[in-house]
């Protein structure tokens, strides 16, 4: 099935908002997936309403590469085995930087306490106590094994572009993941992956142009597995929002 262009867009009504709301809430950062294969048509219906997001003066930053099969391991096998020599040795970190800075550079709160909660919650979900070195980078790992997706994308955008147009690729990715829940698909956004930038674009043939912002891990979720049943919390609308009057 092919996305129609909506010749009345303002005319245009939601039938049923009620599957919208559980398109926007169902969606979480899913940390385990079925070998479950996706079919081209669907993904290709997914990134054409993802194109339908918002961007200032309509500039539509996003490249999207789509892996899967033979390139995907390969991906895999590259990143785990750099983030495995990095464990050996730190002083490789050093060769992998991130182009733009994903989180602050000095944590405060709420923020701080937010991270921890997510942090501390997901491994005692998985027994993984505090101190454990070797768990906690084999679950580090599983981000470049993509929680065993069939599909990874990675998402770049050229580096003329301003910071306005990082927030124009936000509204891009959670429309694409909204439109992945429409048809029974997960995913989980991934900064982790903004370290091997300089794997992942010669990988994909990228231009000396374009930055790395994210990848994705995206699939069929694995319902049986004890990591997807961890929930983080959020805080409510009364908390984040002022009414001025």
């Amino acid at each position: 099935m092919s996305i129609a262009p909506i010749a009345n867009q303002v005319a245009a009504v939601v039938n049923d908002p009620a599957s919208v709301d559980v398109a926007i809430g169902s969606r979480f950062s899913a940390r385990a997936f079925l070998p479950k294969p996706v079919e081209r048509s669907v993904l290709e219906d997914v990134l054409a309403l993802a194109g339908r997001a918002p961007s200032g003066t309509n500039t539509q930053p996003w490249n999207v590469y789509v892996l899967q099969g033979a390139k995907r391991d390969q991906l895999v096998a590259q990143a785990c085995a750099a983030h495995d020599a990095m464990a050996a040795n730190p002083a490789l970190a050093s060769e992998y930087g991130e182009a733009y800075d994903y989180y602050p550079e000095k944590w405060v709160s709420p923020f701080i306490d937010r991270r921890r909660e997510c942090g501390f919650g997901l491994y005692n979900v998985l027994g993984i106590g505090k101190g454990d070195k070797a768990r906690m980078h084999a679950q580090h790992q599983r981000n470049f094994q993509l929680f065993d997706a069939p599909v990874a994308l990675m998402f770049t955008i050229d580096k003329v572009m301003g910071r306005g147009s990082l927030l124009d690729y936000g509204m891009f990715l959670q429309t694409l993941m909204v439109a992945a829940r429409s048809r029974g698909l997960h995913t989980c956004p991934q900064a982790a992956w903004n370290n091997f930038a300089k794997i992942i674009l010669p990988l994909v043939g990228a231009g000396d142009n374009e930055m790395l912002v994210c990848g994705m891990a995206l699939g069929y979720a694995d319902e049986s597995a004890l990591v997807n049943s961890y929930q983080t919390t959020r805080v409510s609308a009364a908390d984040f929002t002022r009414w001025v009057d």
